[in-house]
């Protein structure tokens, strides 16, 4: 618990001393680059102070220009490794309630995160749509297909909405294989251990030949490609595929 406290107050300090001048400066230039970025490495130096390490393999398949990152979730810890990990500004899906926090909700707004109420329905479609926005206009994104996280650690269902908007977008997945961080972190836990995440970047998929009707493939495709980098211990149980 001496670990998530830690982090807890960093992140606390480090918002409140940071955040207003950065909203700021969002504001005045109209670019969130910097605002992004300093939340990035702040995110990951705590982290990594508390022990967490990351290995990156596979850059070299991520592709240039906009594309949607599809990865495994299965702890709170791996949010930092992946994100962390991506050469390059992106734009996610967050809980509606984040977006309820003073300061960090506006910056989430202004880096063009997406706030997702999964109890609504219509909100959570509306959400989607205002992703594919974001894509087209420049903006790759992060999504976990499997909707939550892992109990187990092992690769779960996929949900078919994260392939819709990449289809709608017309942008490359790139399958993402995140592994050692529900060891780190467990579902449900807020006790932070120390160890290493690895962090495997898949070779692109295109979309391009896949129609809306064709997304059950399309997620299948993607959900091989991110098993087939995982250990033994963290592939999903056969038949666990698409839902």
């Amino acid at each position: 618990m001496i670990r998530t406290a830690i982090i807890a107050i960093f992140l606390s300090i480090y918002v409140l001393l940071l955040g207003p001048p950065l909203i700021l400066y969002t504001l005045v230039t109209h670019s969130a680059e910097l605002m992004y970025w300093v939340g990035v490495k702040g995110l990951v130096f705590i982290t990594r102070v508390a022990g967490m390490r990351v290995r990156v393999e596979g850059l070299e398949n991520i592709p240039a220009g906009v594309c949607l990152f599809a990865a495994n979730h299965t702890s709170n810890a791996d949010a930092p490794a992946i994100v962390g990990a991506i050469p390059r500004r992106l734009a996610i899906f967050g809980r509606k309630s984040l977006f309820d926090i003073p300061i960090v909700g506006l910056a989430f707004r202004l880096a063009k995160f997406v706030p997702v109420d999964r109890g609504n329905r219509d909100a959570a479609l509306a959400s989607v749509k205002l992703a594919v926005e974001y894509i087209k206009t420049g903006s790759s994104f992060l999504v976990y297909p499997e909707g939550t996280r892992s109990s187990d650690g092992r690769l779960q269902r996929f949900k078919k909405g994260s392939f819709v908007m990449a289809i709608e977008a017309g942008v490359p997945i790139v399958p993402v294989a995140c592994y050692g961080a529900h060891r780190i972190m467990k579902k449900k836990s807020l006790v932070v251990y120390p160890g290493q995440v690895t962090v495997r970047f898949a070779k692109p998929v295109e979309v391009f030949a896949y129609t809306i009707v064709q997304r059950d493939a399309l997620a299948q495709k993607v959900h091989d490609a991110i098993a087939a980098e995982l250990p033994d211990d963290q592939k999903p149980i056969s038949g666990t595929n698409l839902s």
